[in-house]
């Protein structure tokens, strides 16, 4: 770490889903600790608001990651105006949970092209503007570490990313390049507010070692530690950044 705190001065770096959530949290860390921002998202009217938050350090770039023509323009956007990526945070996805009988082949393909493919593509596309010696991370999930009723299509995009993550690590080795993924546990998001009731939140905490669900801020701190110097020697691995929901029993259920 620097001696200043400030772990990405002079960095650029690229965050997609960046207009709320674990994205914008991500953001305003990265922002707060030098680094120039570019956010994508689909509602140009949030990405403006989350813009103007993270004040001039950062640039919104309104686009869908399952489009090919949105990711070119992102590209050139990136191009054009900062010449590199530093830093890449492929954070975009969805969260889609139904029992296996009820996954539409559409359903099917709209969770597949938003939670994998928009993934791997979004990685395709600004690769060639990665120096060597960036970093990608990939945002997966502690789903792809437990069995769930009515999650096998989202888990198994999860799972999916996450040996994206593992795969590129070894294609990009010789390049420097340093590609984790960030498995988050239950987080206070706008997403998971909308899709779970009071009564689910507060059972979801009483799971969870820590006795709490996860803030946005909890995966910005990771993803920026995994961003940084400080992890100059992981690569391939994923991070359950969870509170031990994963792996510990809660004191109080024992």
């Amino acid at each position: 770490m620097t001696q200043n705190g400030i772990r990405f001065q002079g960095k650029i770096a690229l965050i997609t889903g960046g207009s709320s959530g674990m994205g914008l949290a991500t953001a305003h860390r990265l922002v707060a600790e030098g680094a120039r921002v570019i956010i994508t998202g689909r509602d140009k009217q949030r990405l403006d608001a989350a813009v103007a938050q993270l004040g001039e350090r950062a640039v919104g770039v309104v686009g869908d990651a399952t489009q090919a023509g949105d990711l070119e323009e992102l590209t050139r956007v990136v191009r054009e105006r900062f010449g590199r990526l530093d830093v890449v945070f492929v954070n975009a996805g969805i969260g889609a949970f139904q029992p296996v009988s009820a996954v539409t082949e559409e359903e099917f393909d709209r969770v597949v092209g938003i939670n994998f493919k928009a993934a791997f593509f979004t990685v395709q596309h600004v690769l060639p503007l990665v120096v060597d010696g960036g970093v990608i991370l990939i945002n997966a999930s502690f789903a792809l570490y437990r069995g769930a009723p009515n999650a096998a299509l989202y888990s198994a995009t999860k799972a999916a990313v996450q040996n994206l993550a593992r795969t590129l690590a070894s294609e990009l080795a010789p390049r420097g390049i340093r590609v984790n993924s960030v498995s988050p546990g239950y987080v206070d998001t706008p997403a998971f507010r909308a899709e779970a009731s009071a009564e689910a939140q507060a059972g979801a905490a009483s799971l969870v070692a820590l006795g709490r669900v996860g803030r946005s801020e909890d995966i910005a701190g990771a993803v920026a530690f995994l961003a940084s110097d400080d992890a100059a020697y992981i690569t391939g691995q994923d991070l359950l950044v969870d509170g031990g929901l994963t792996t510990v029993i809660p004191a109080a259920i024992v």
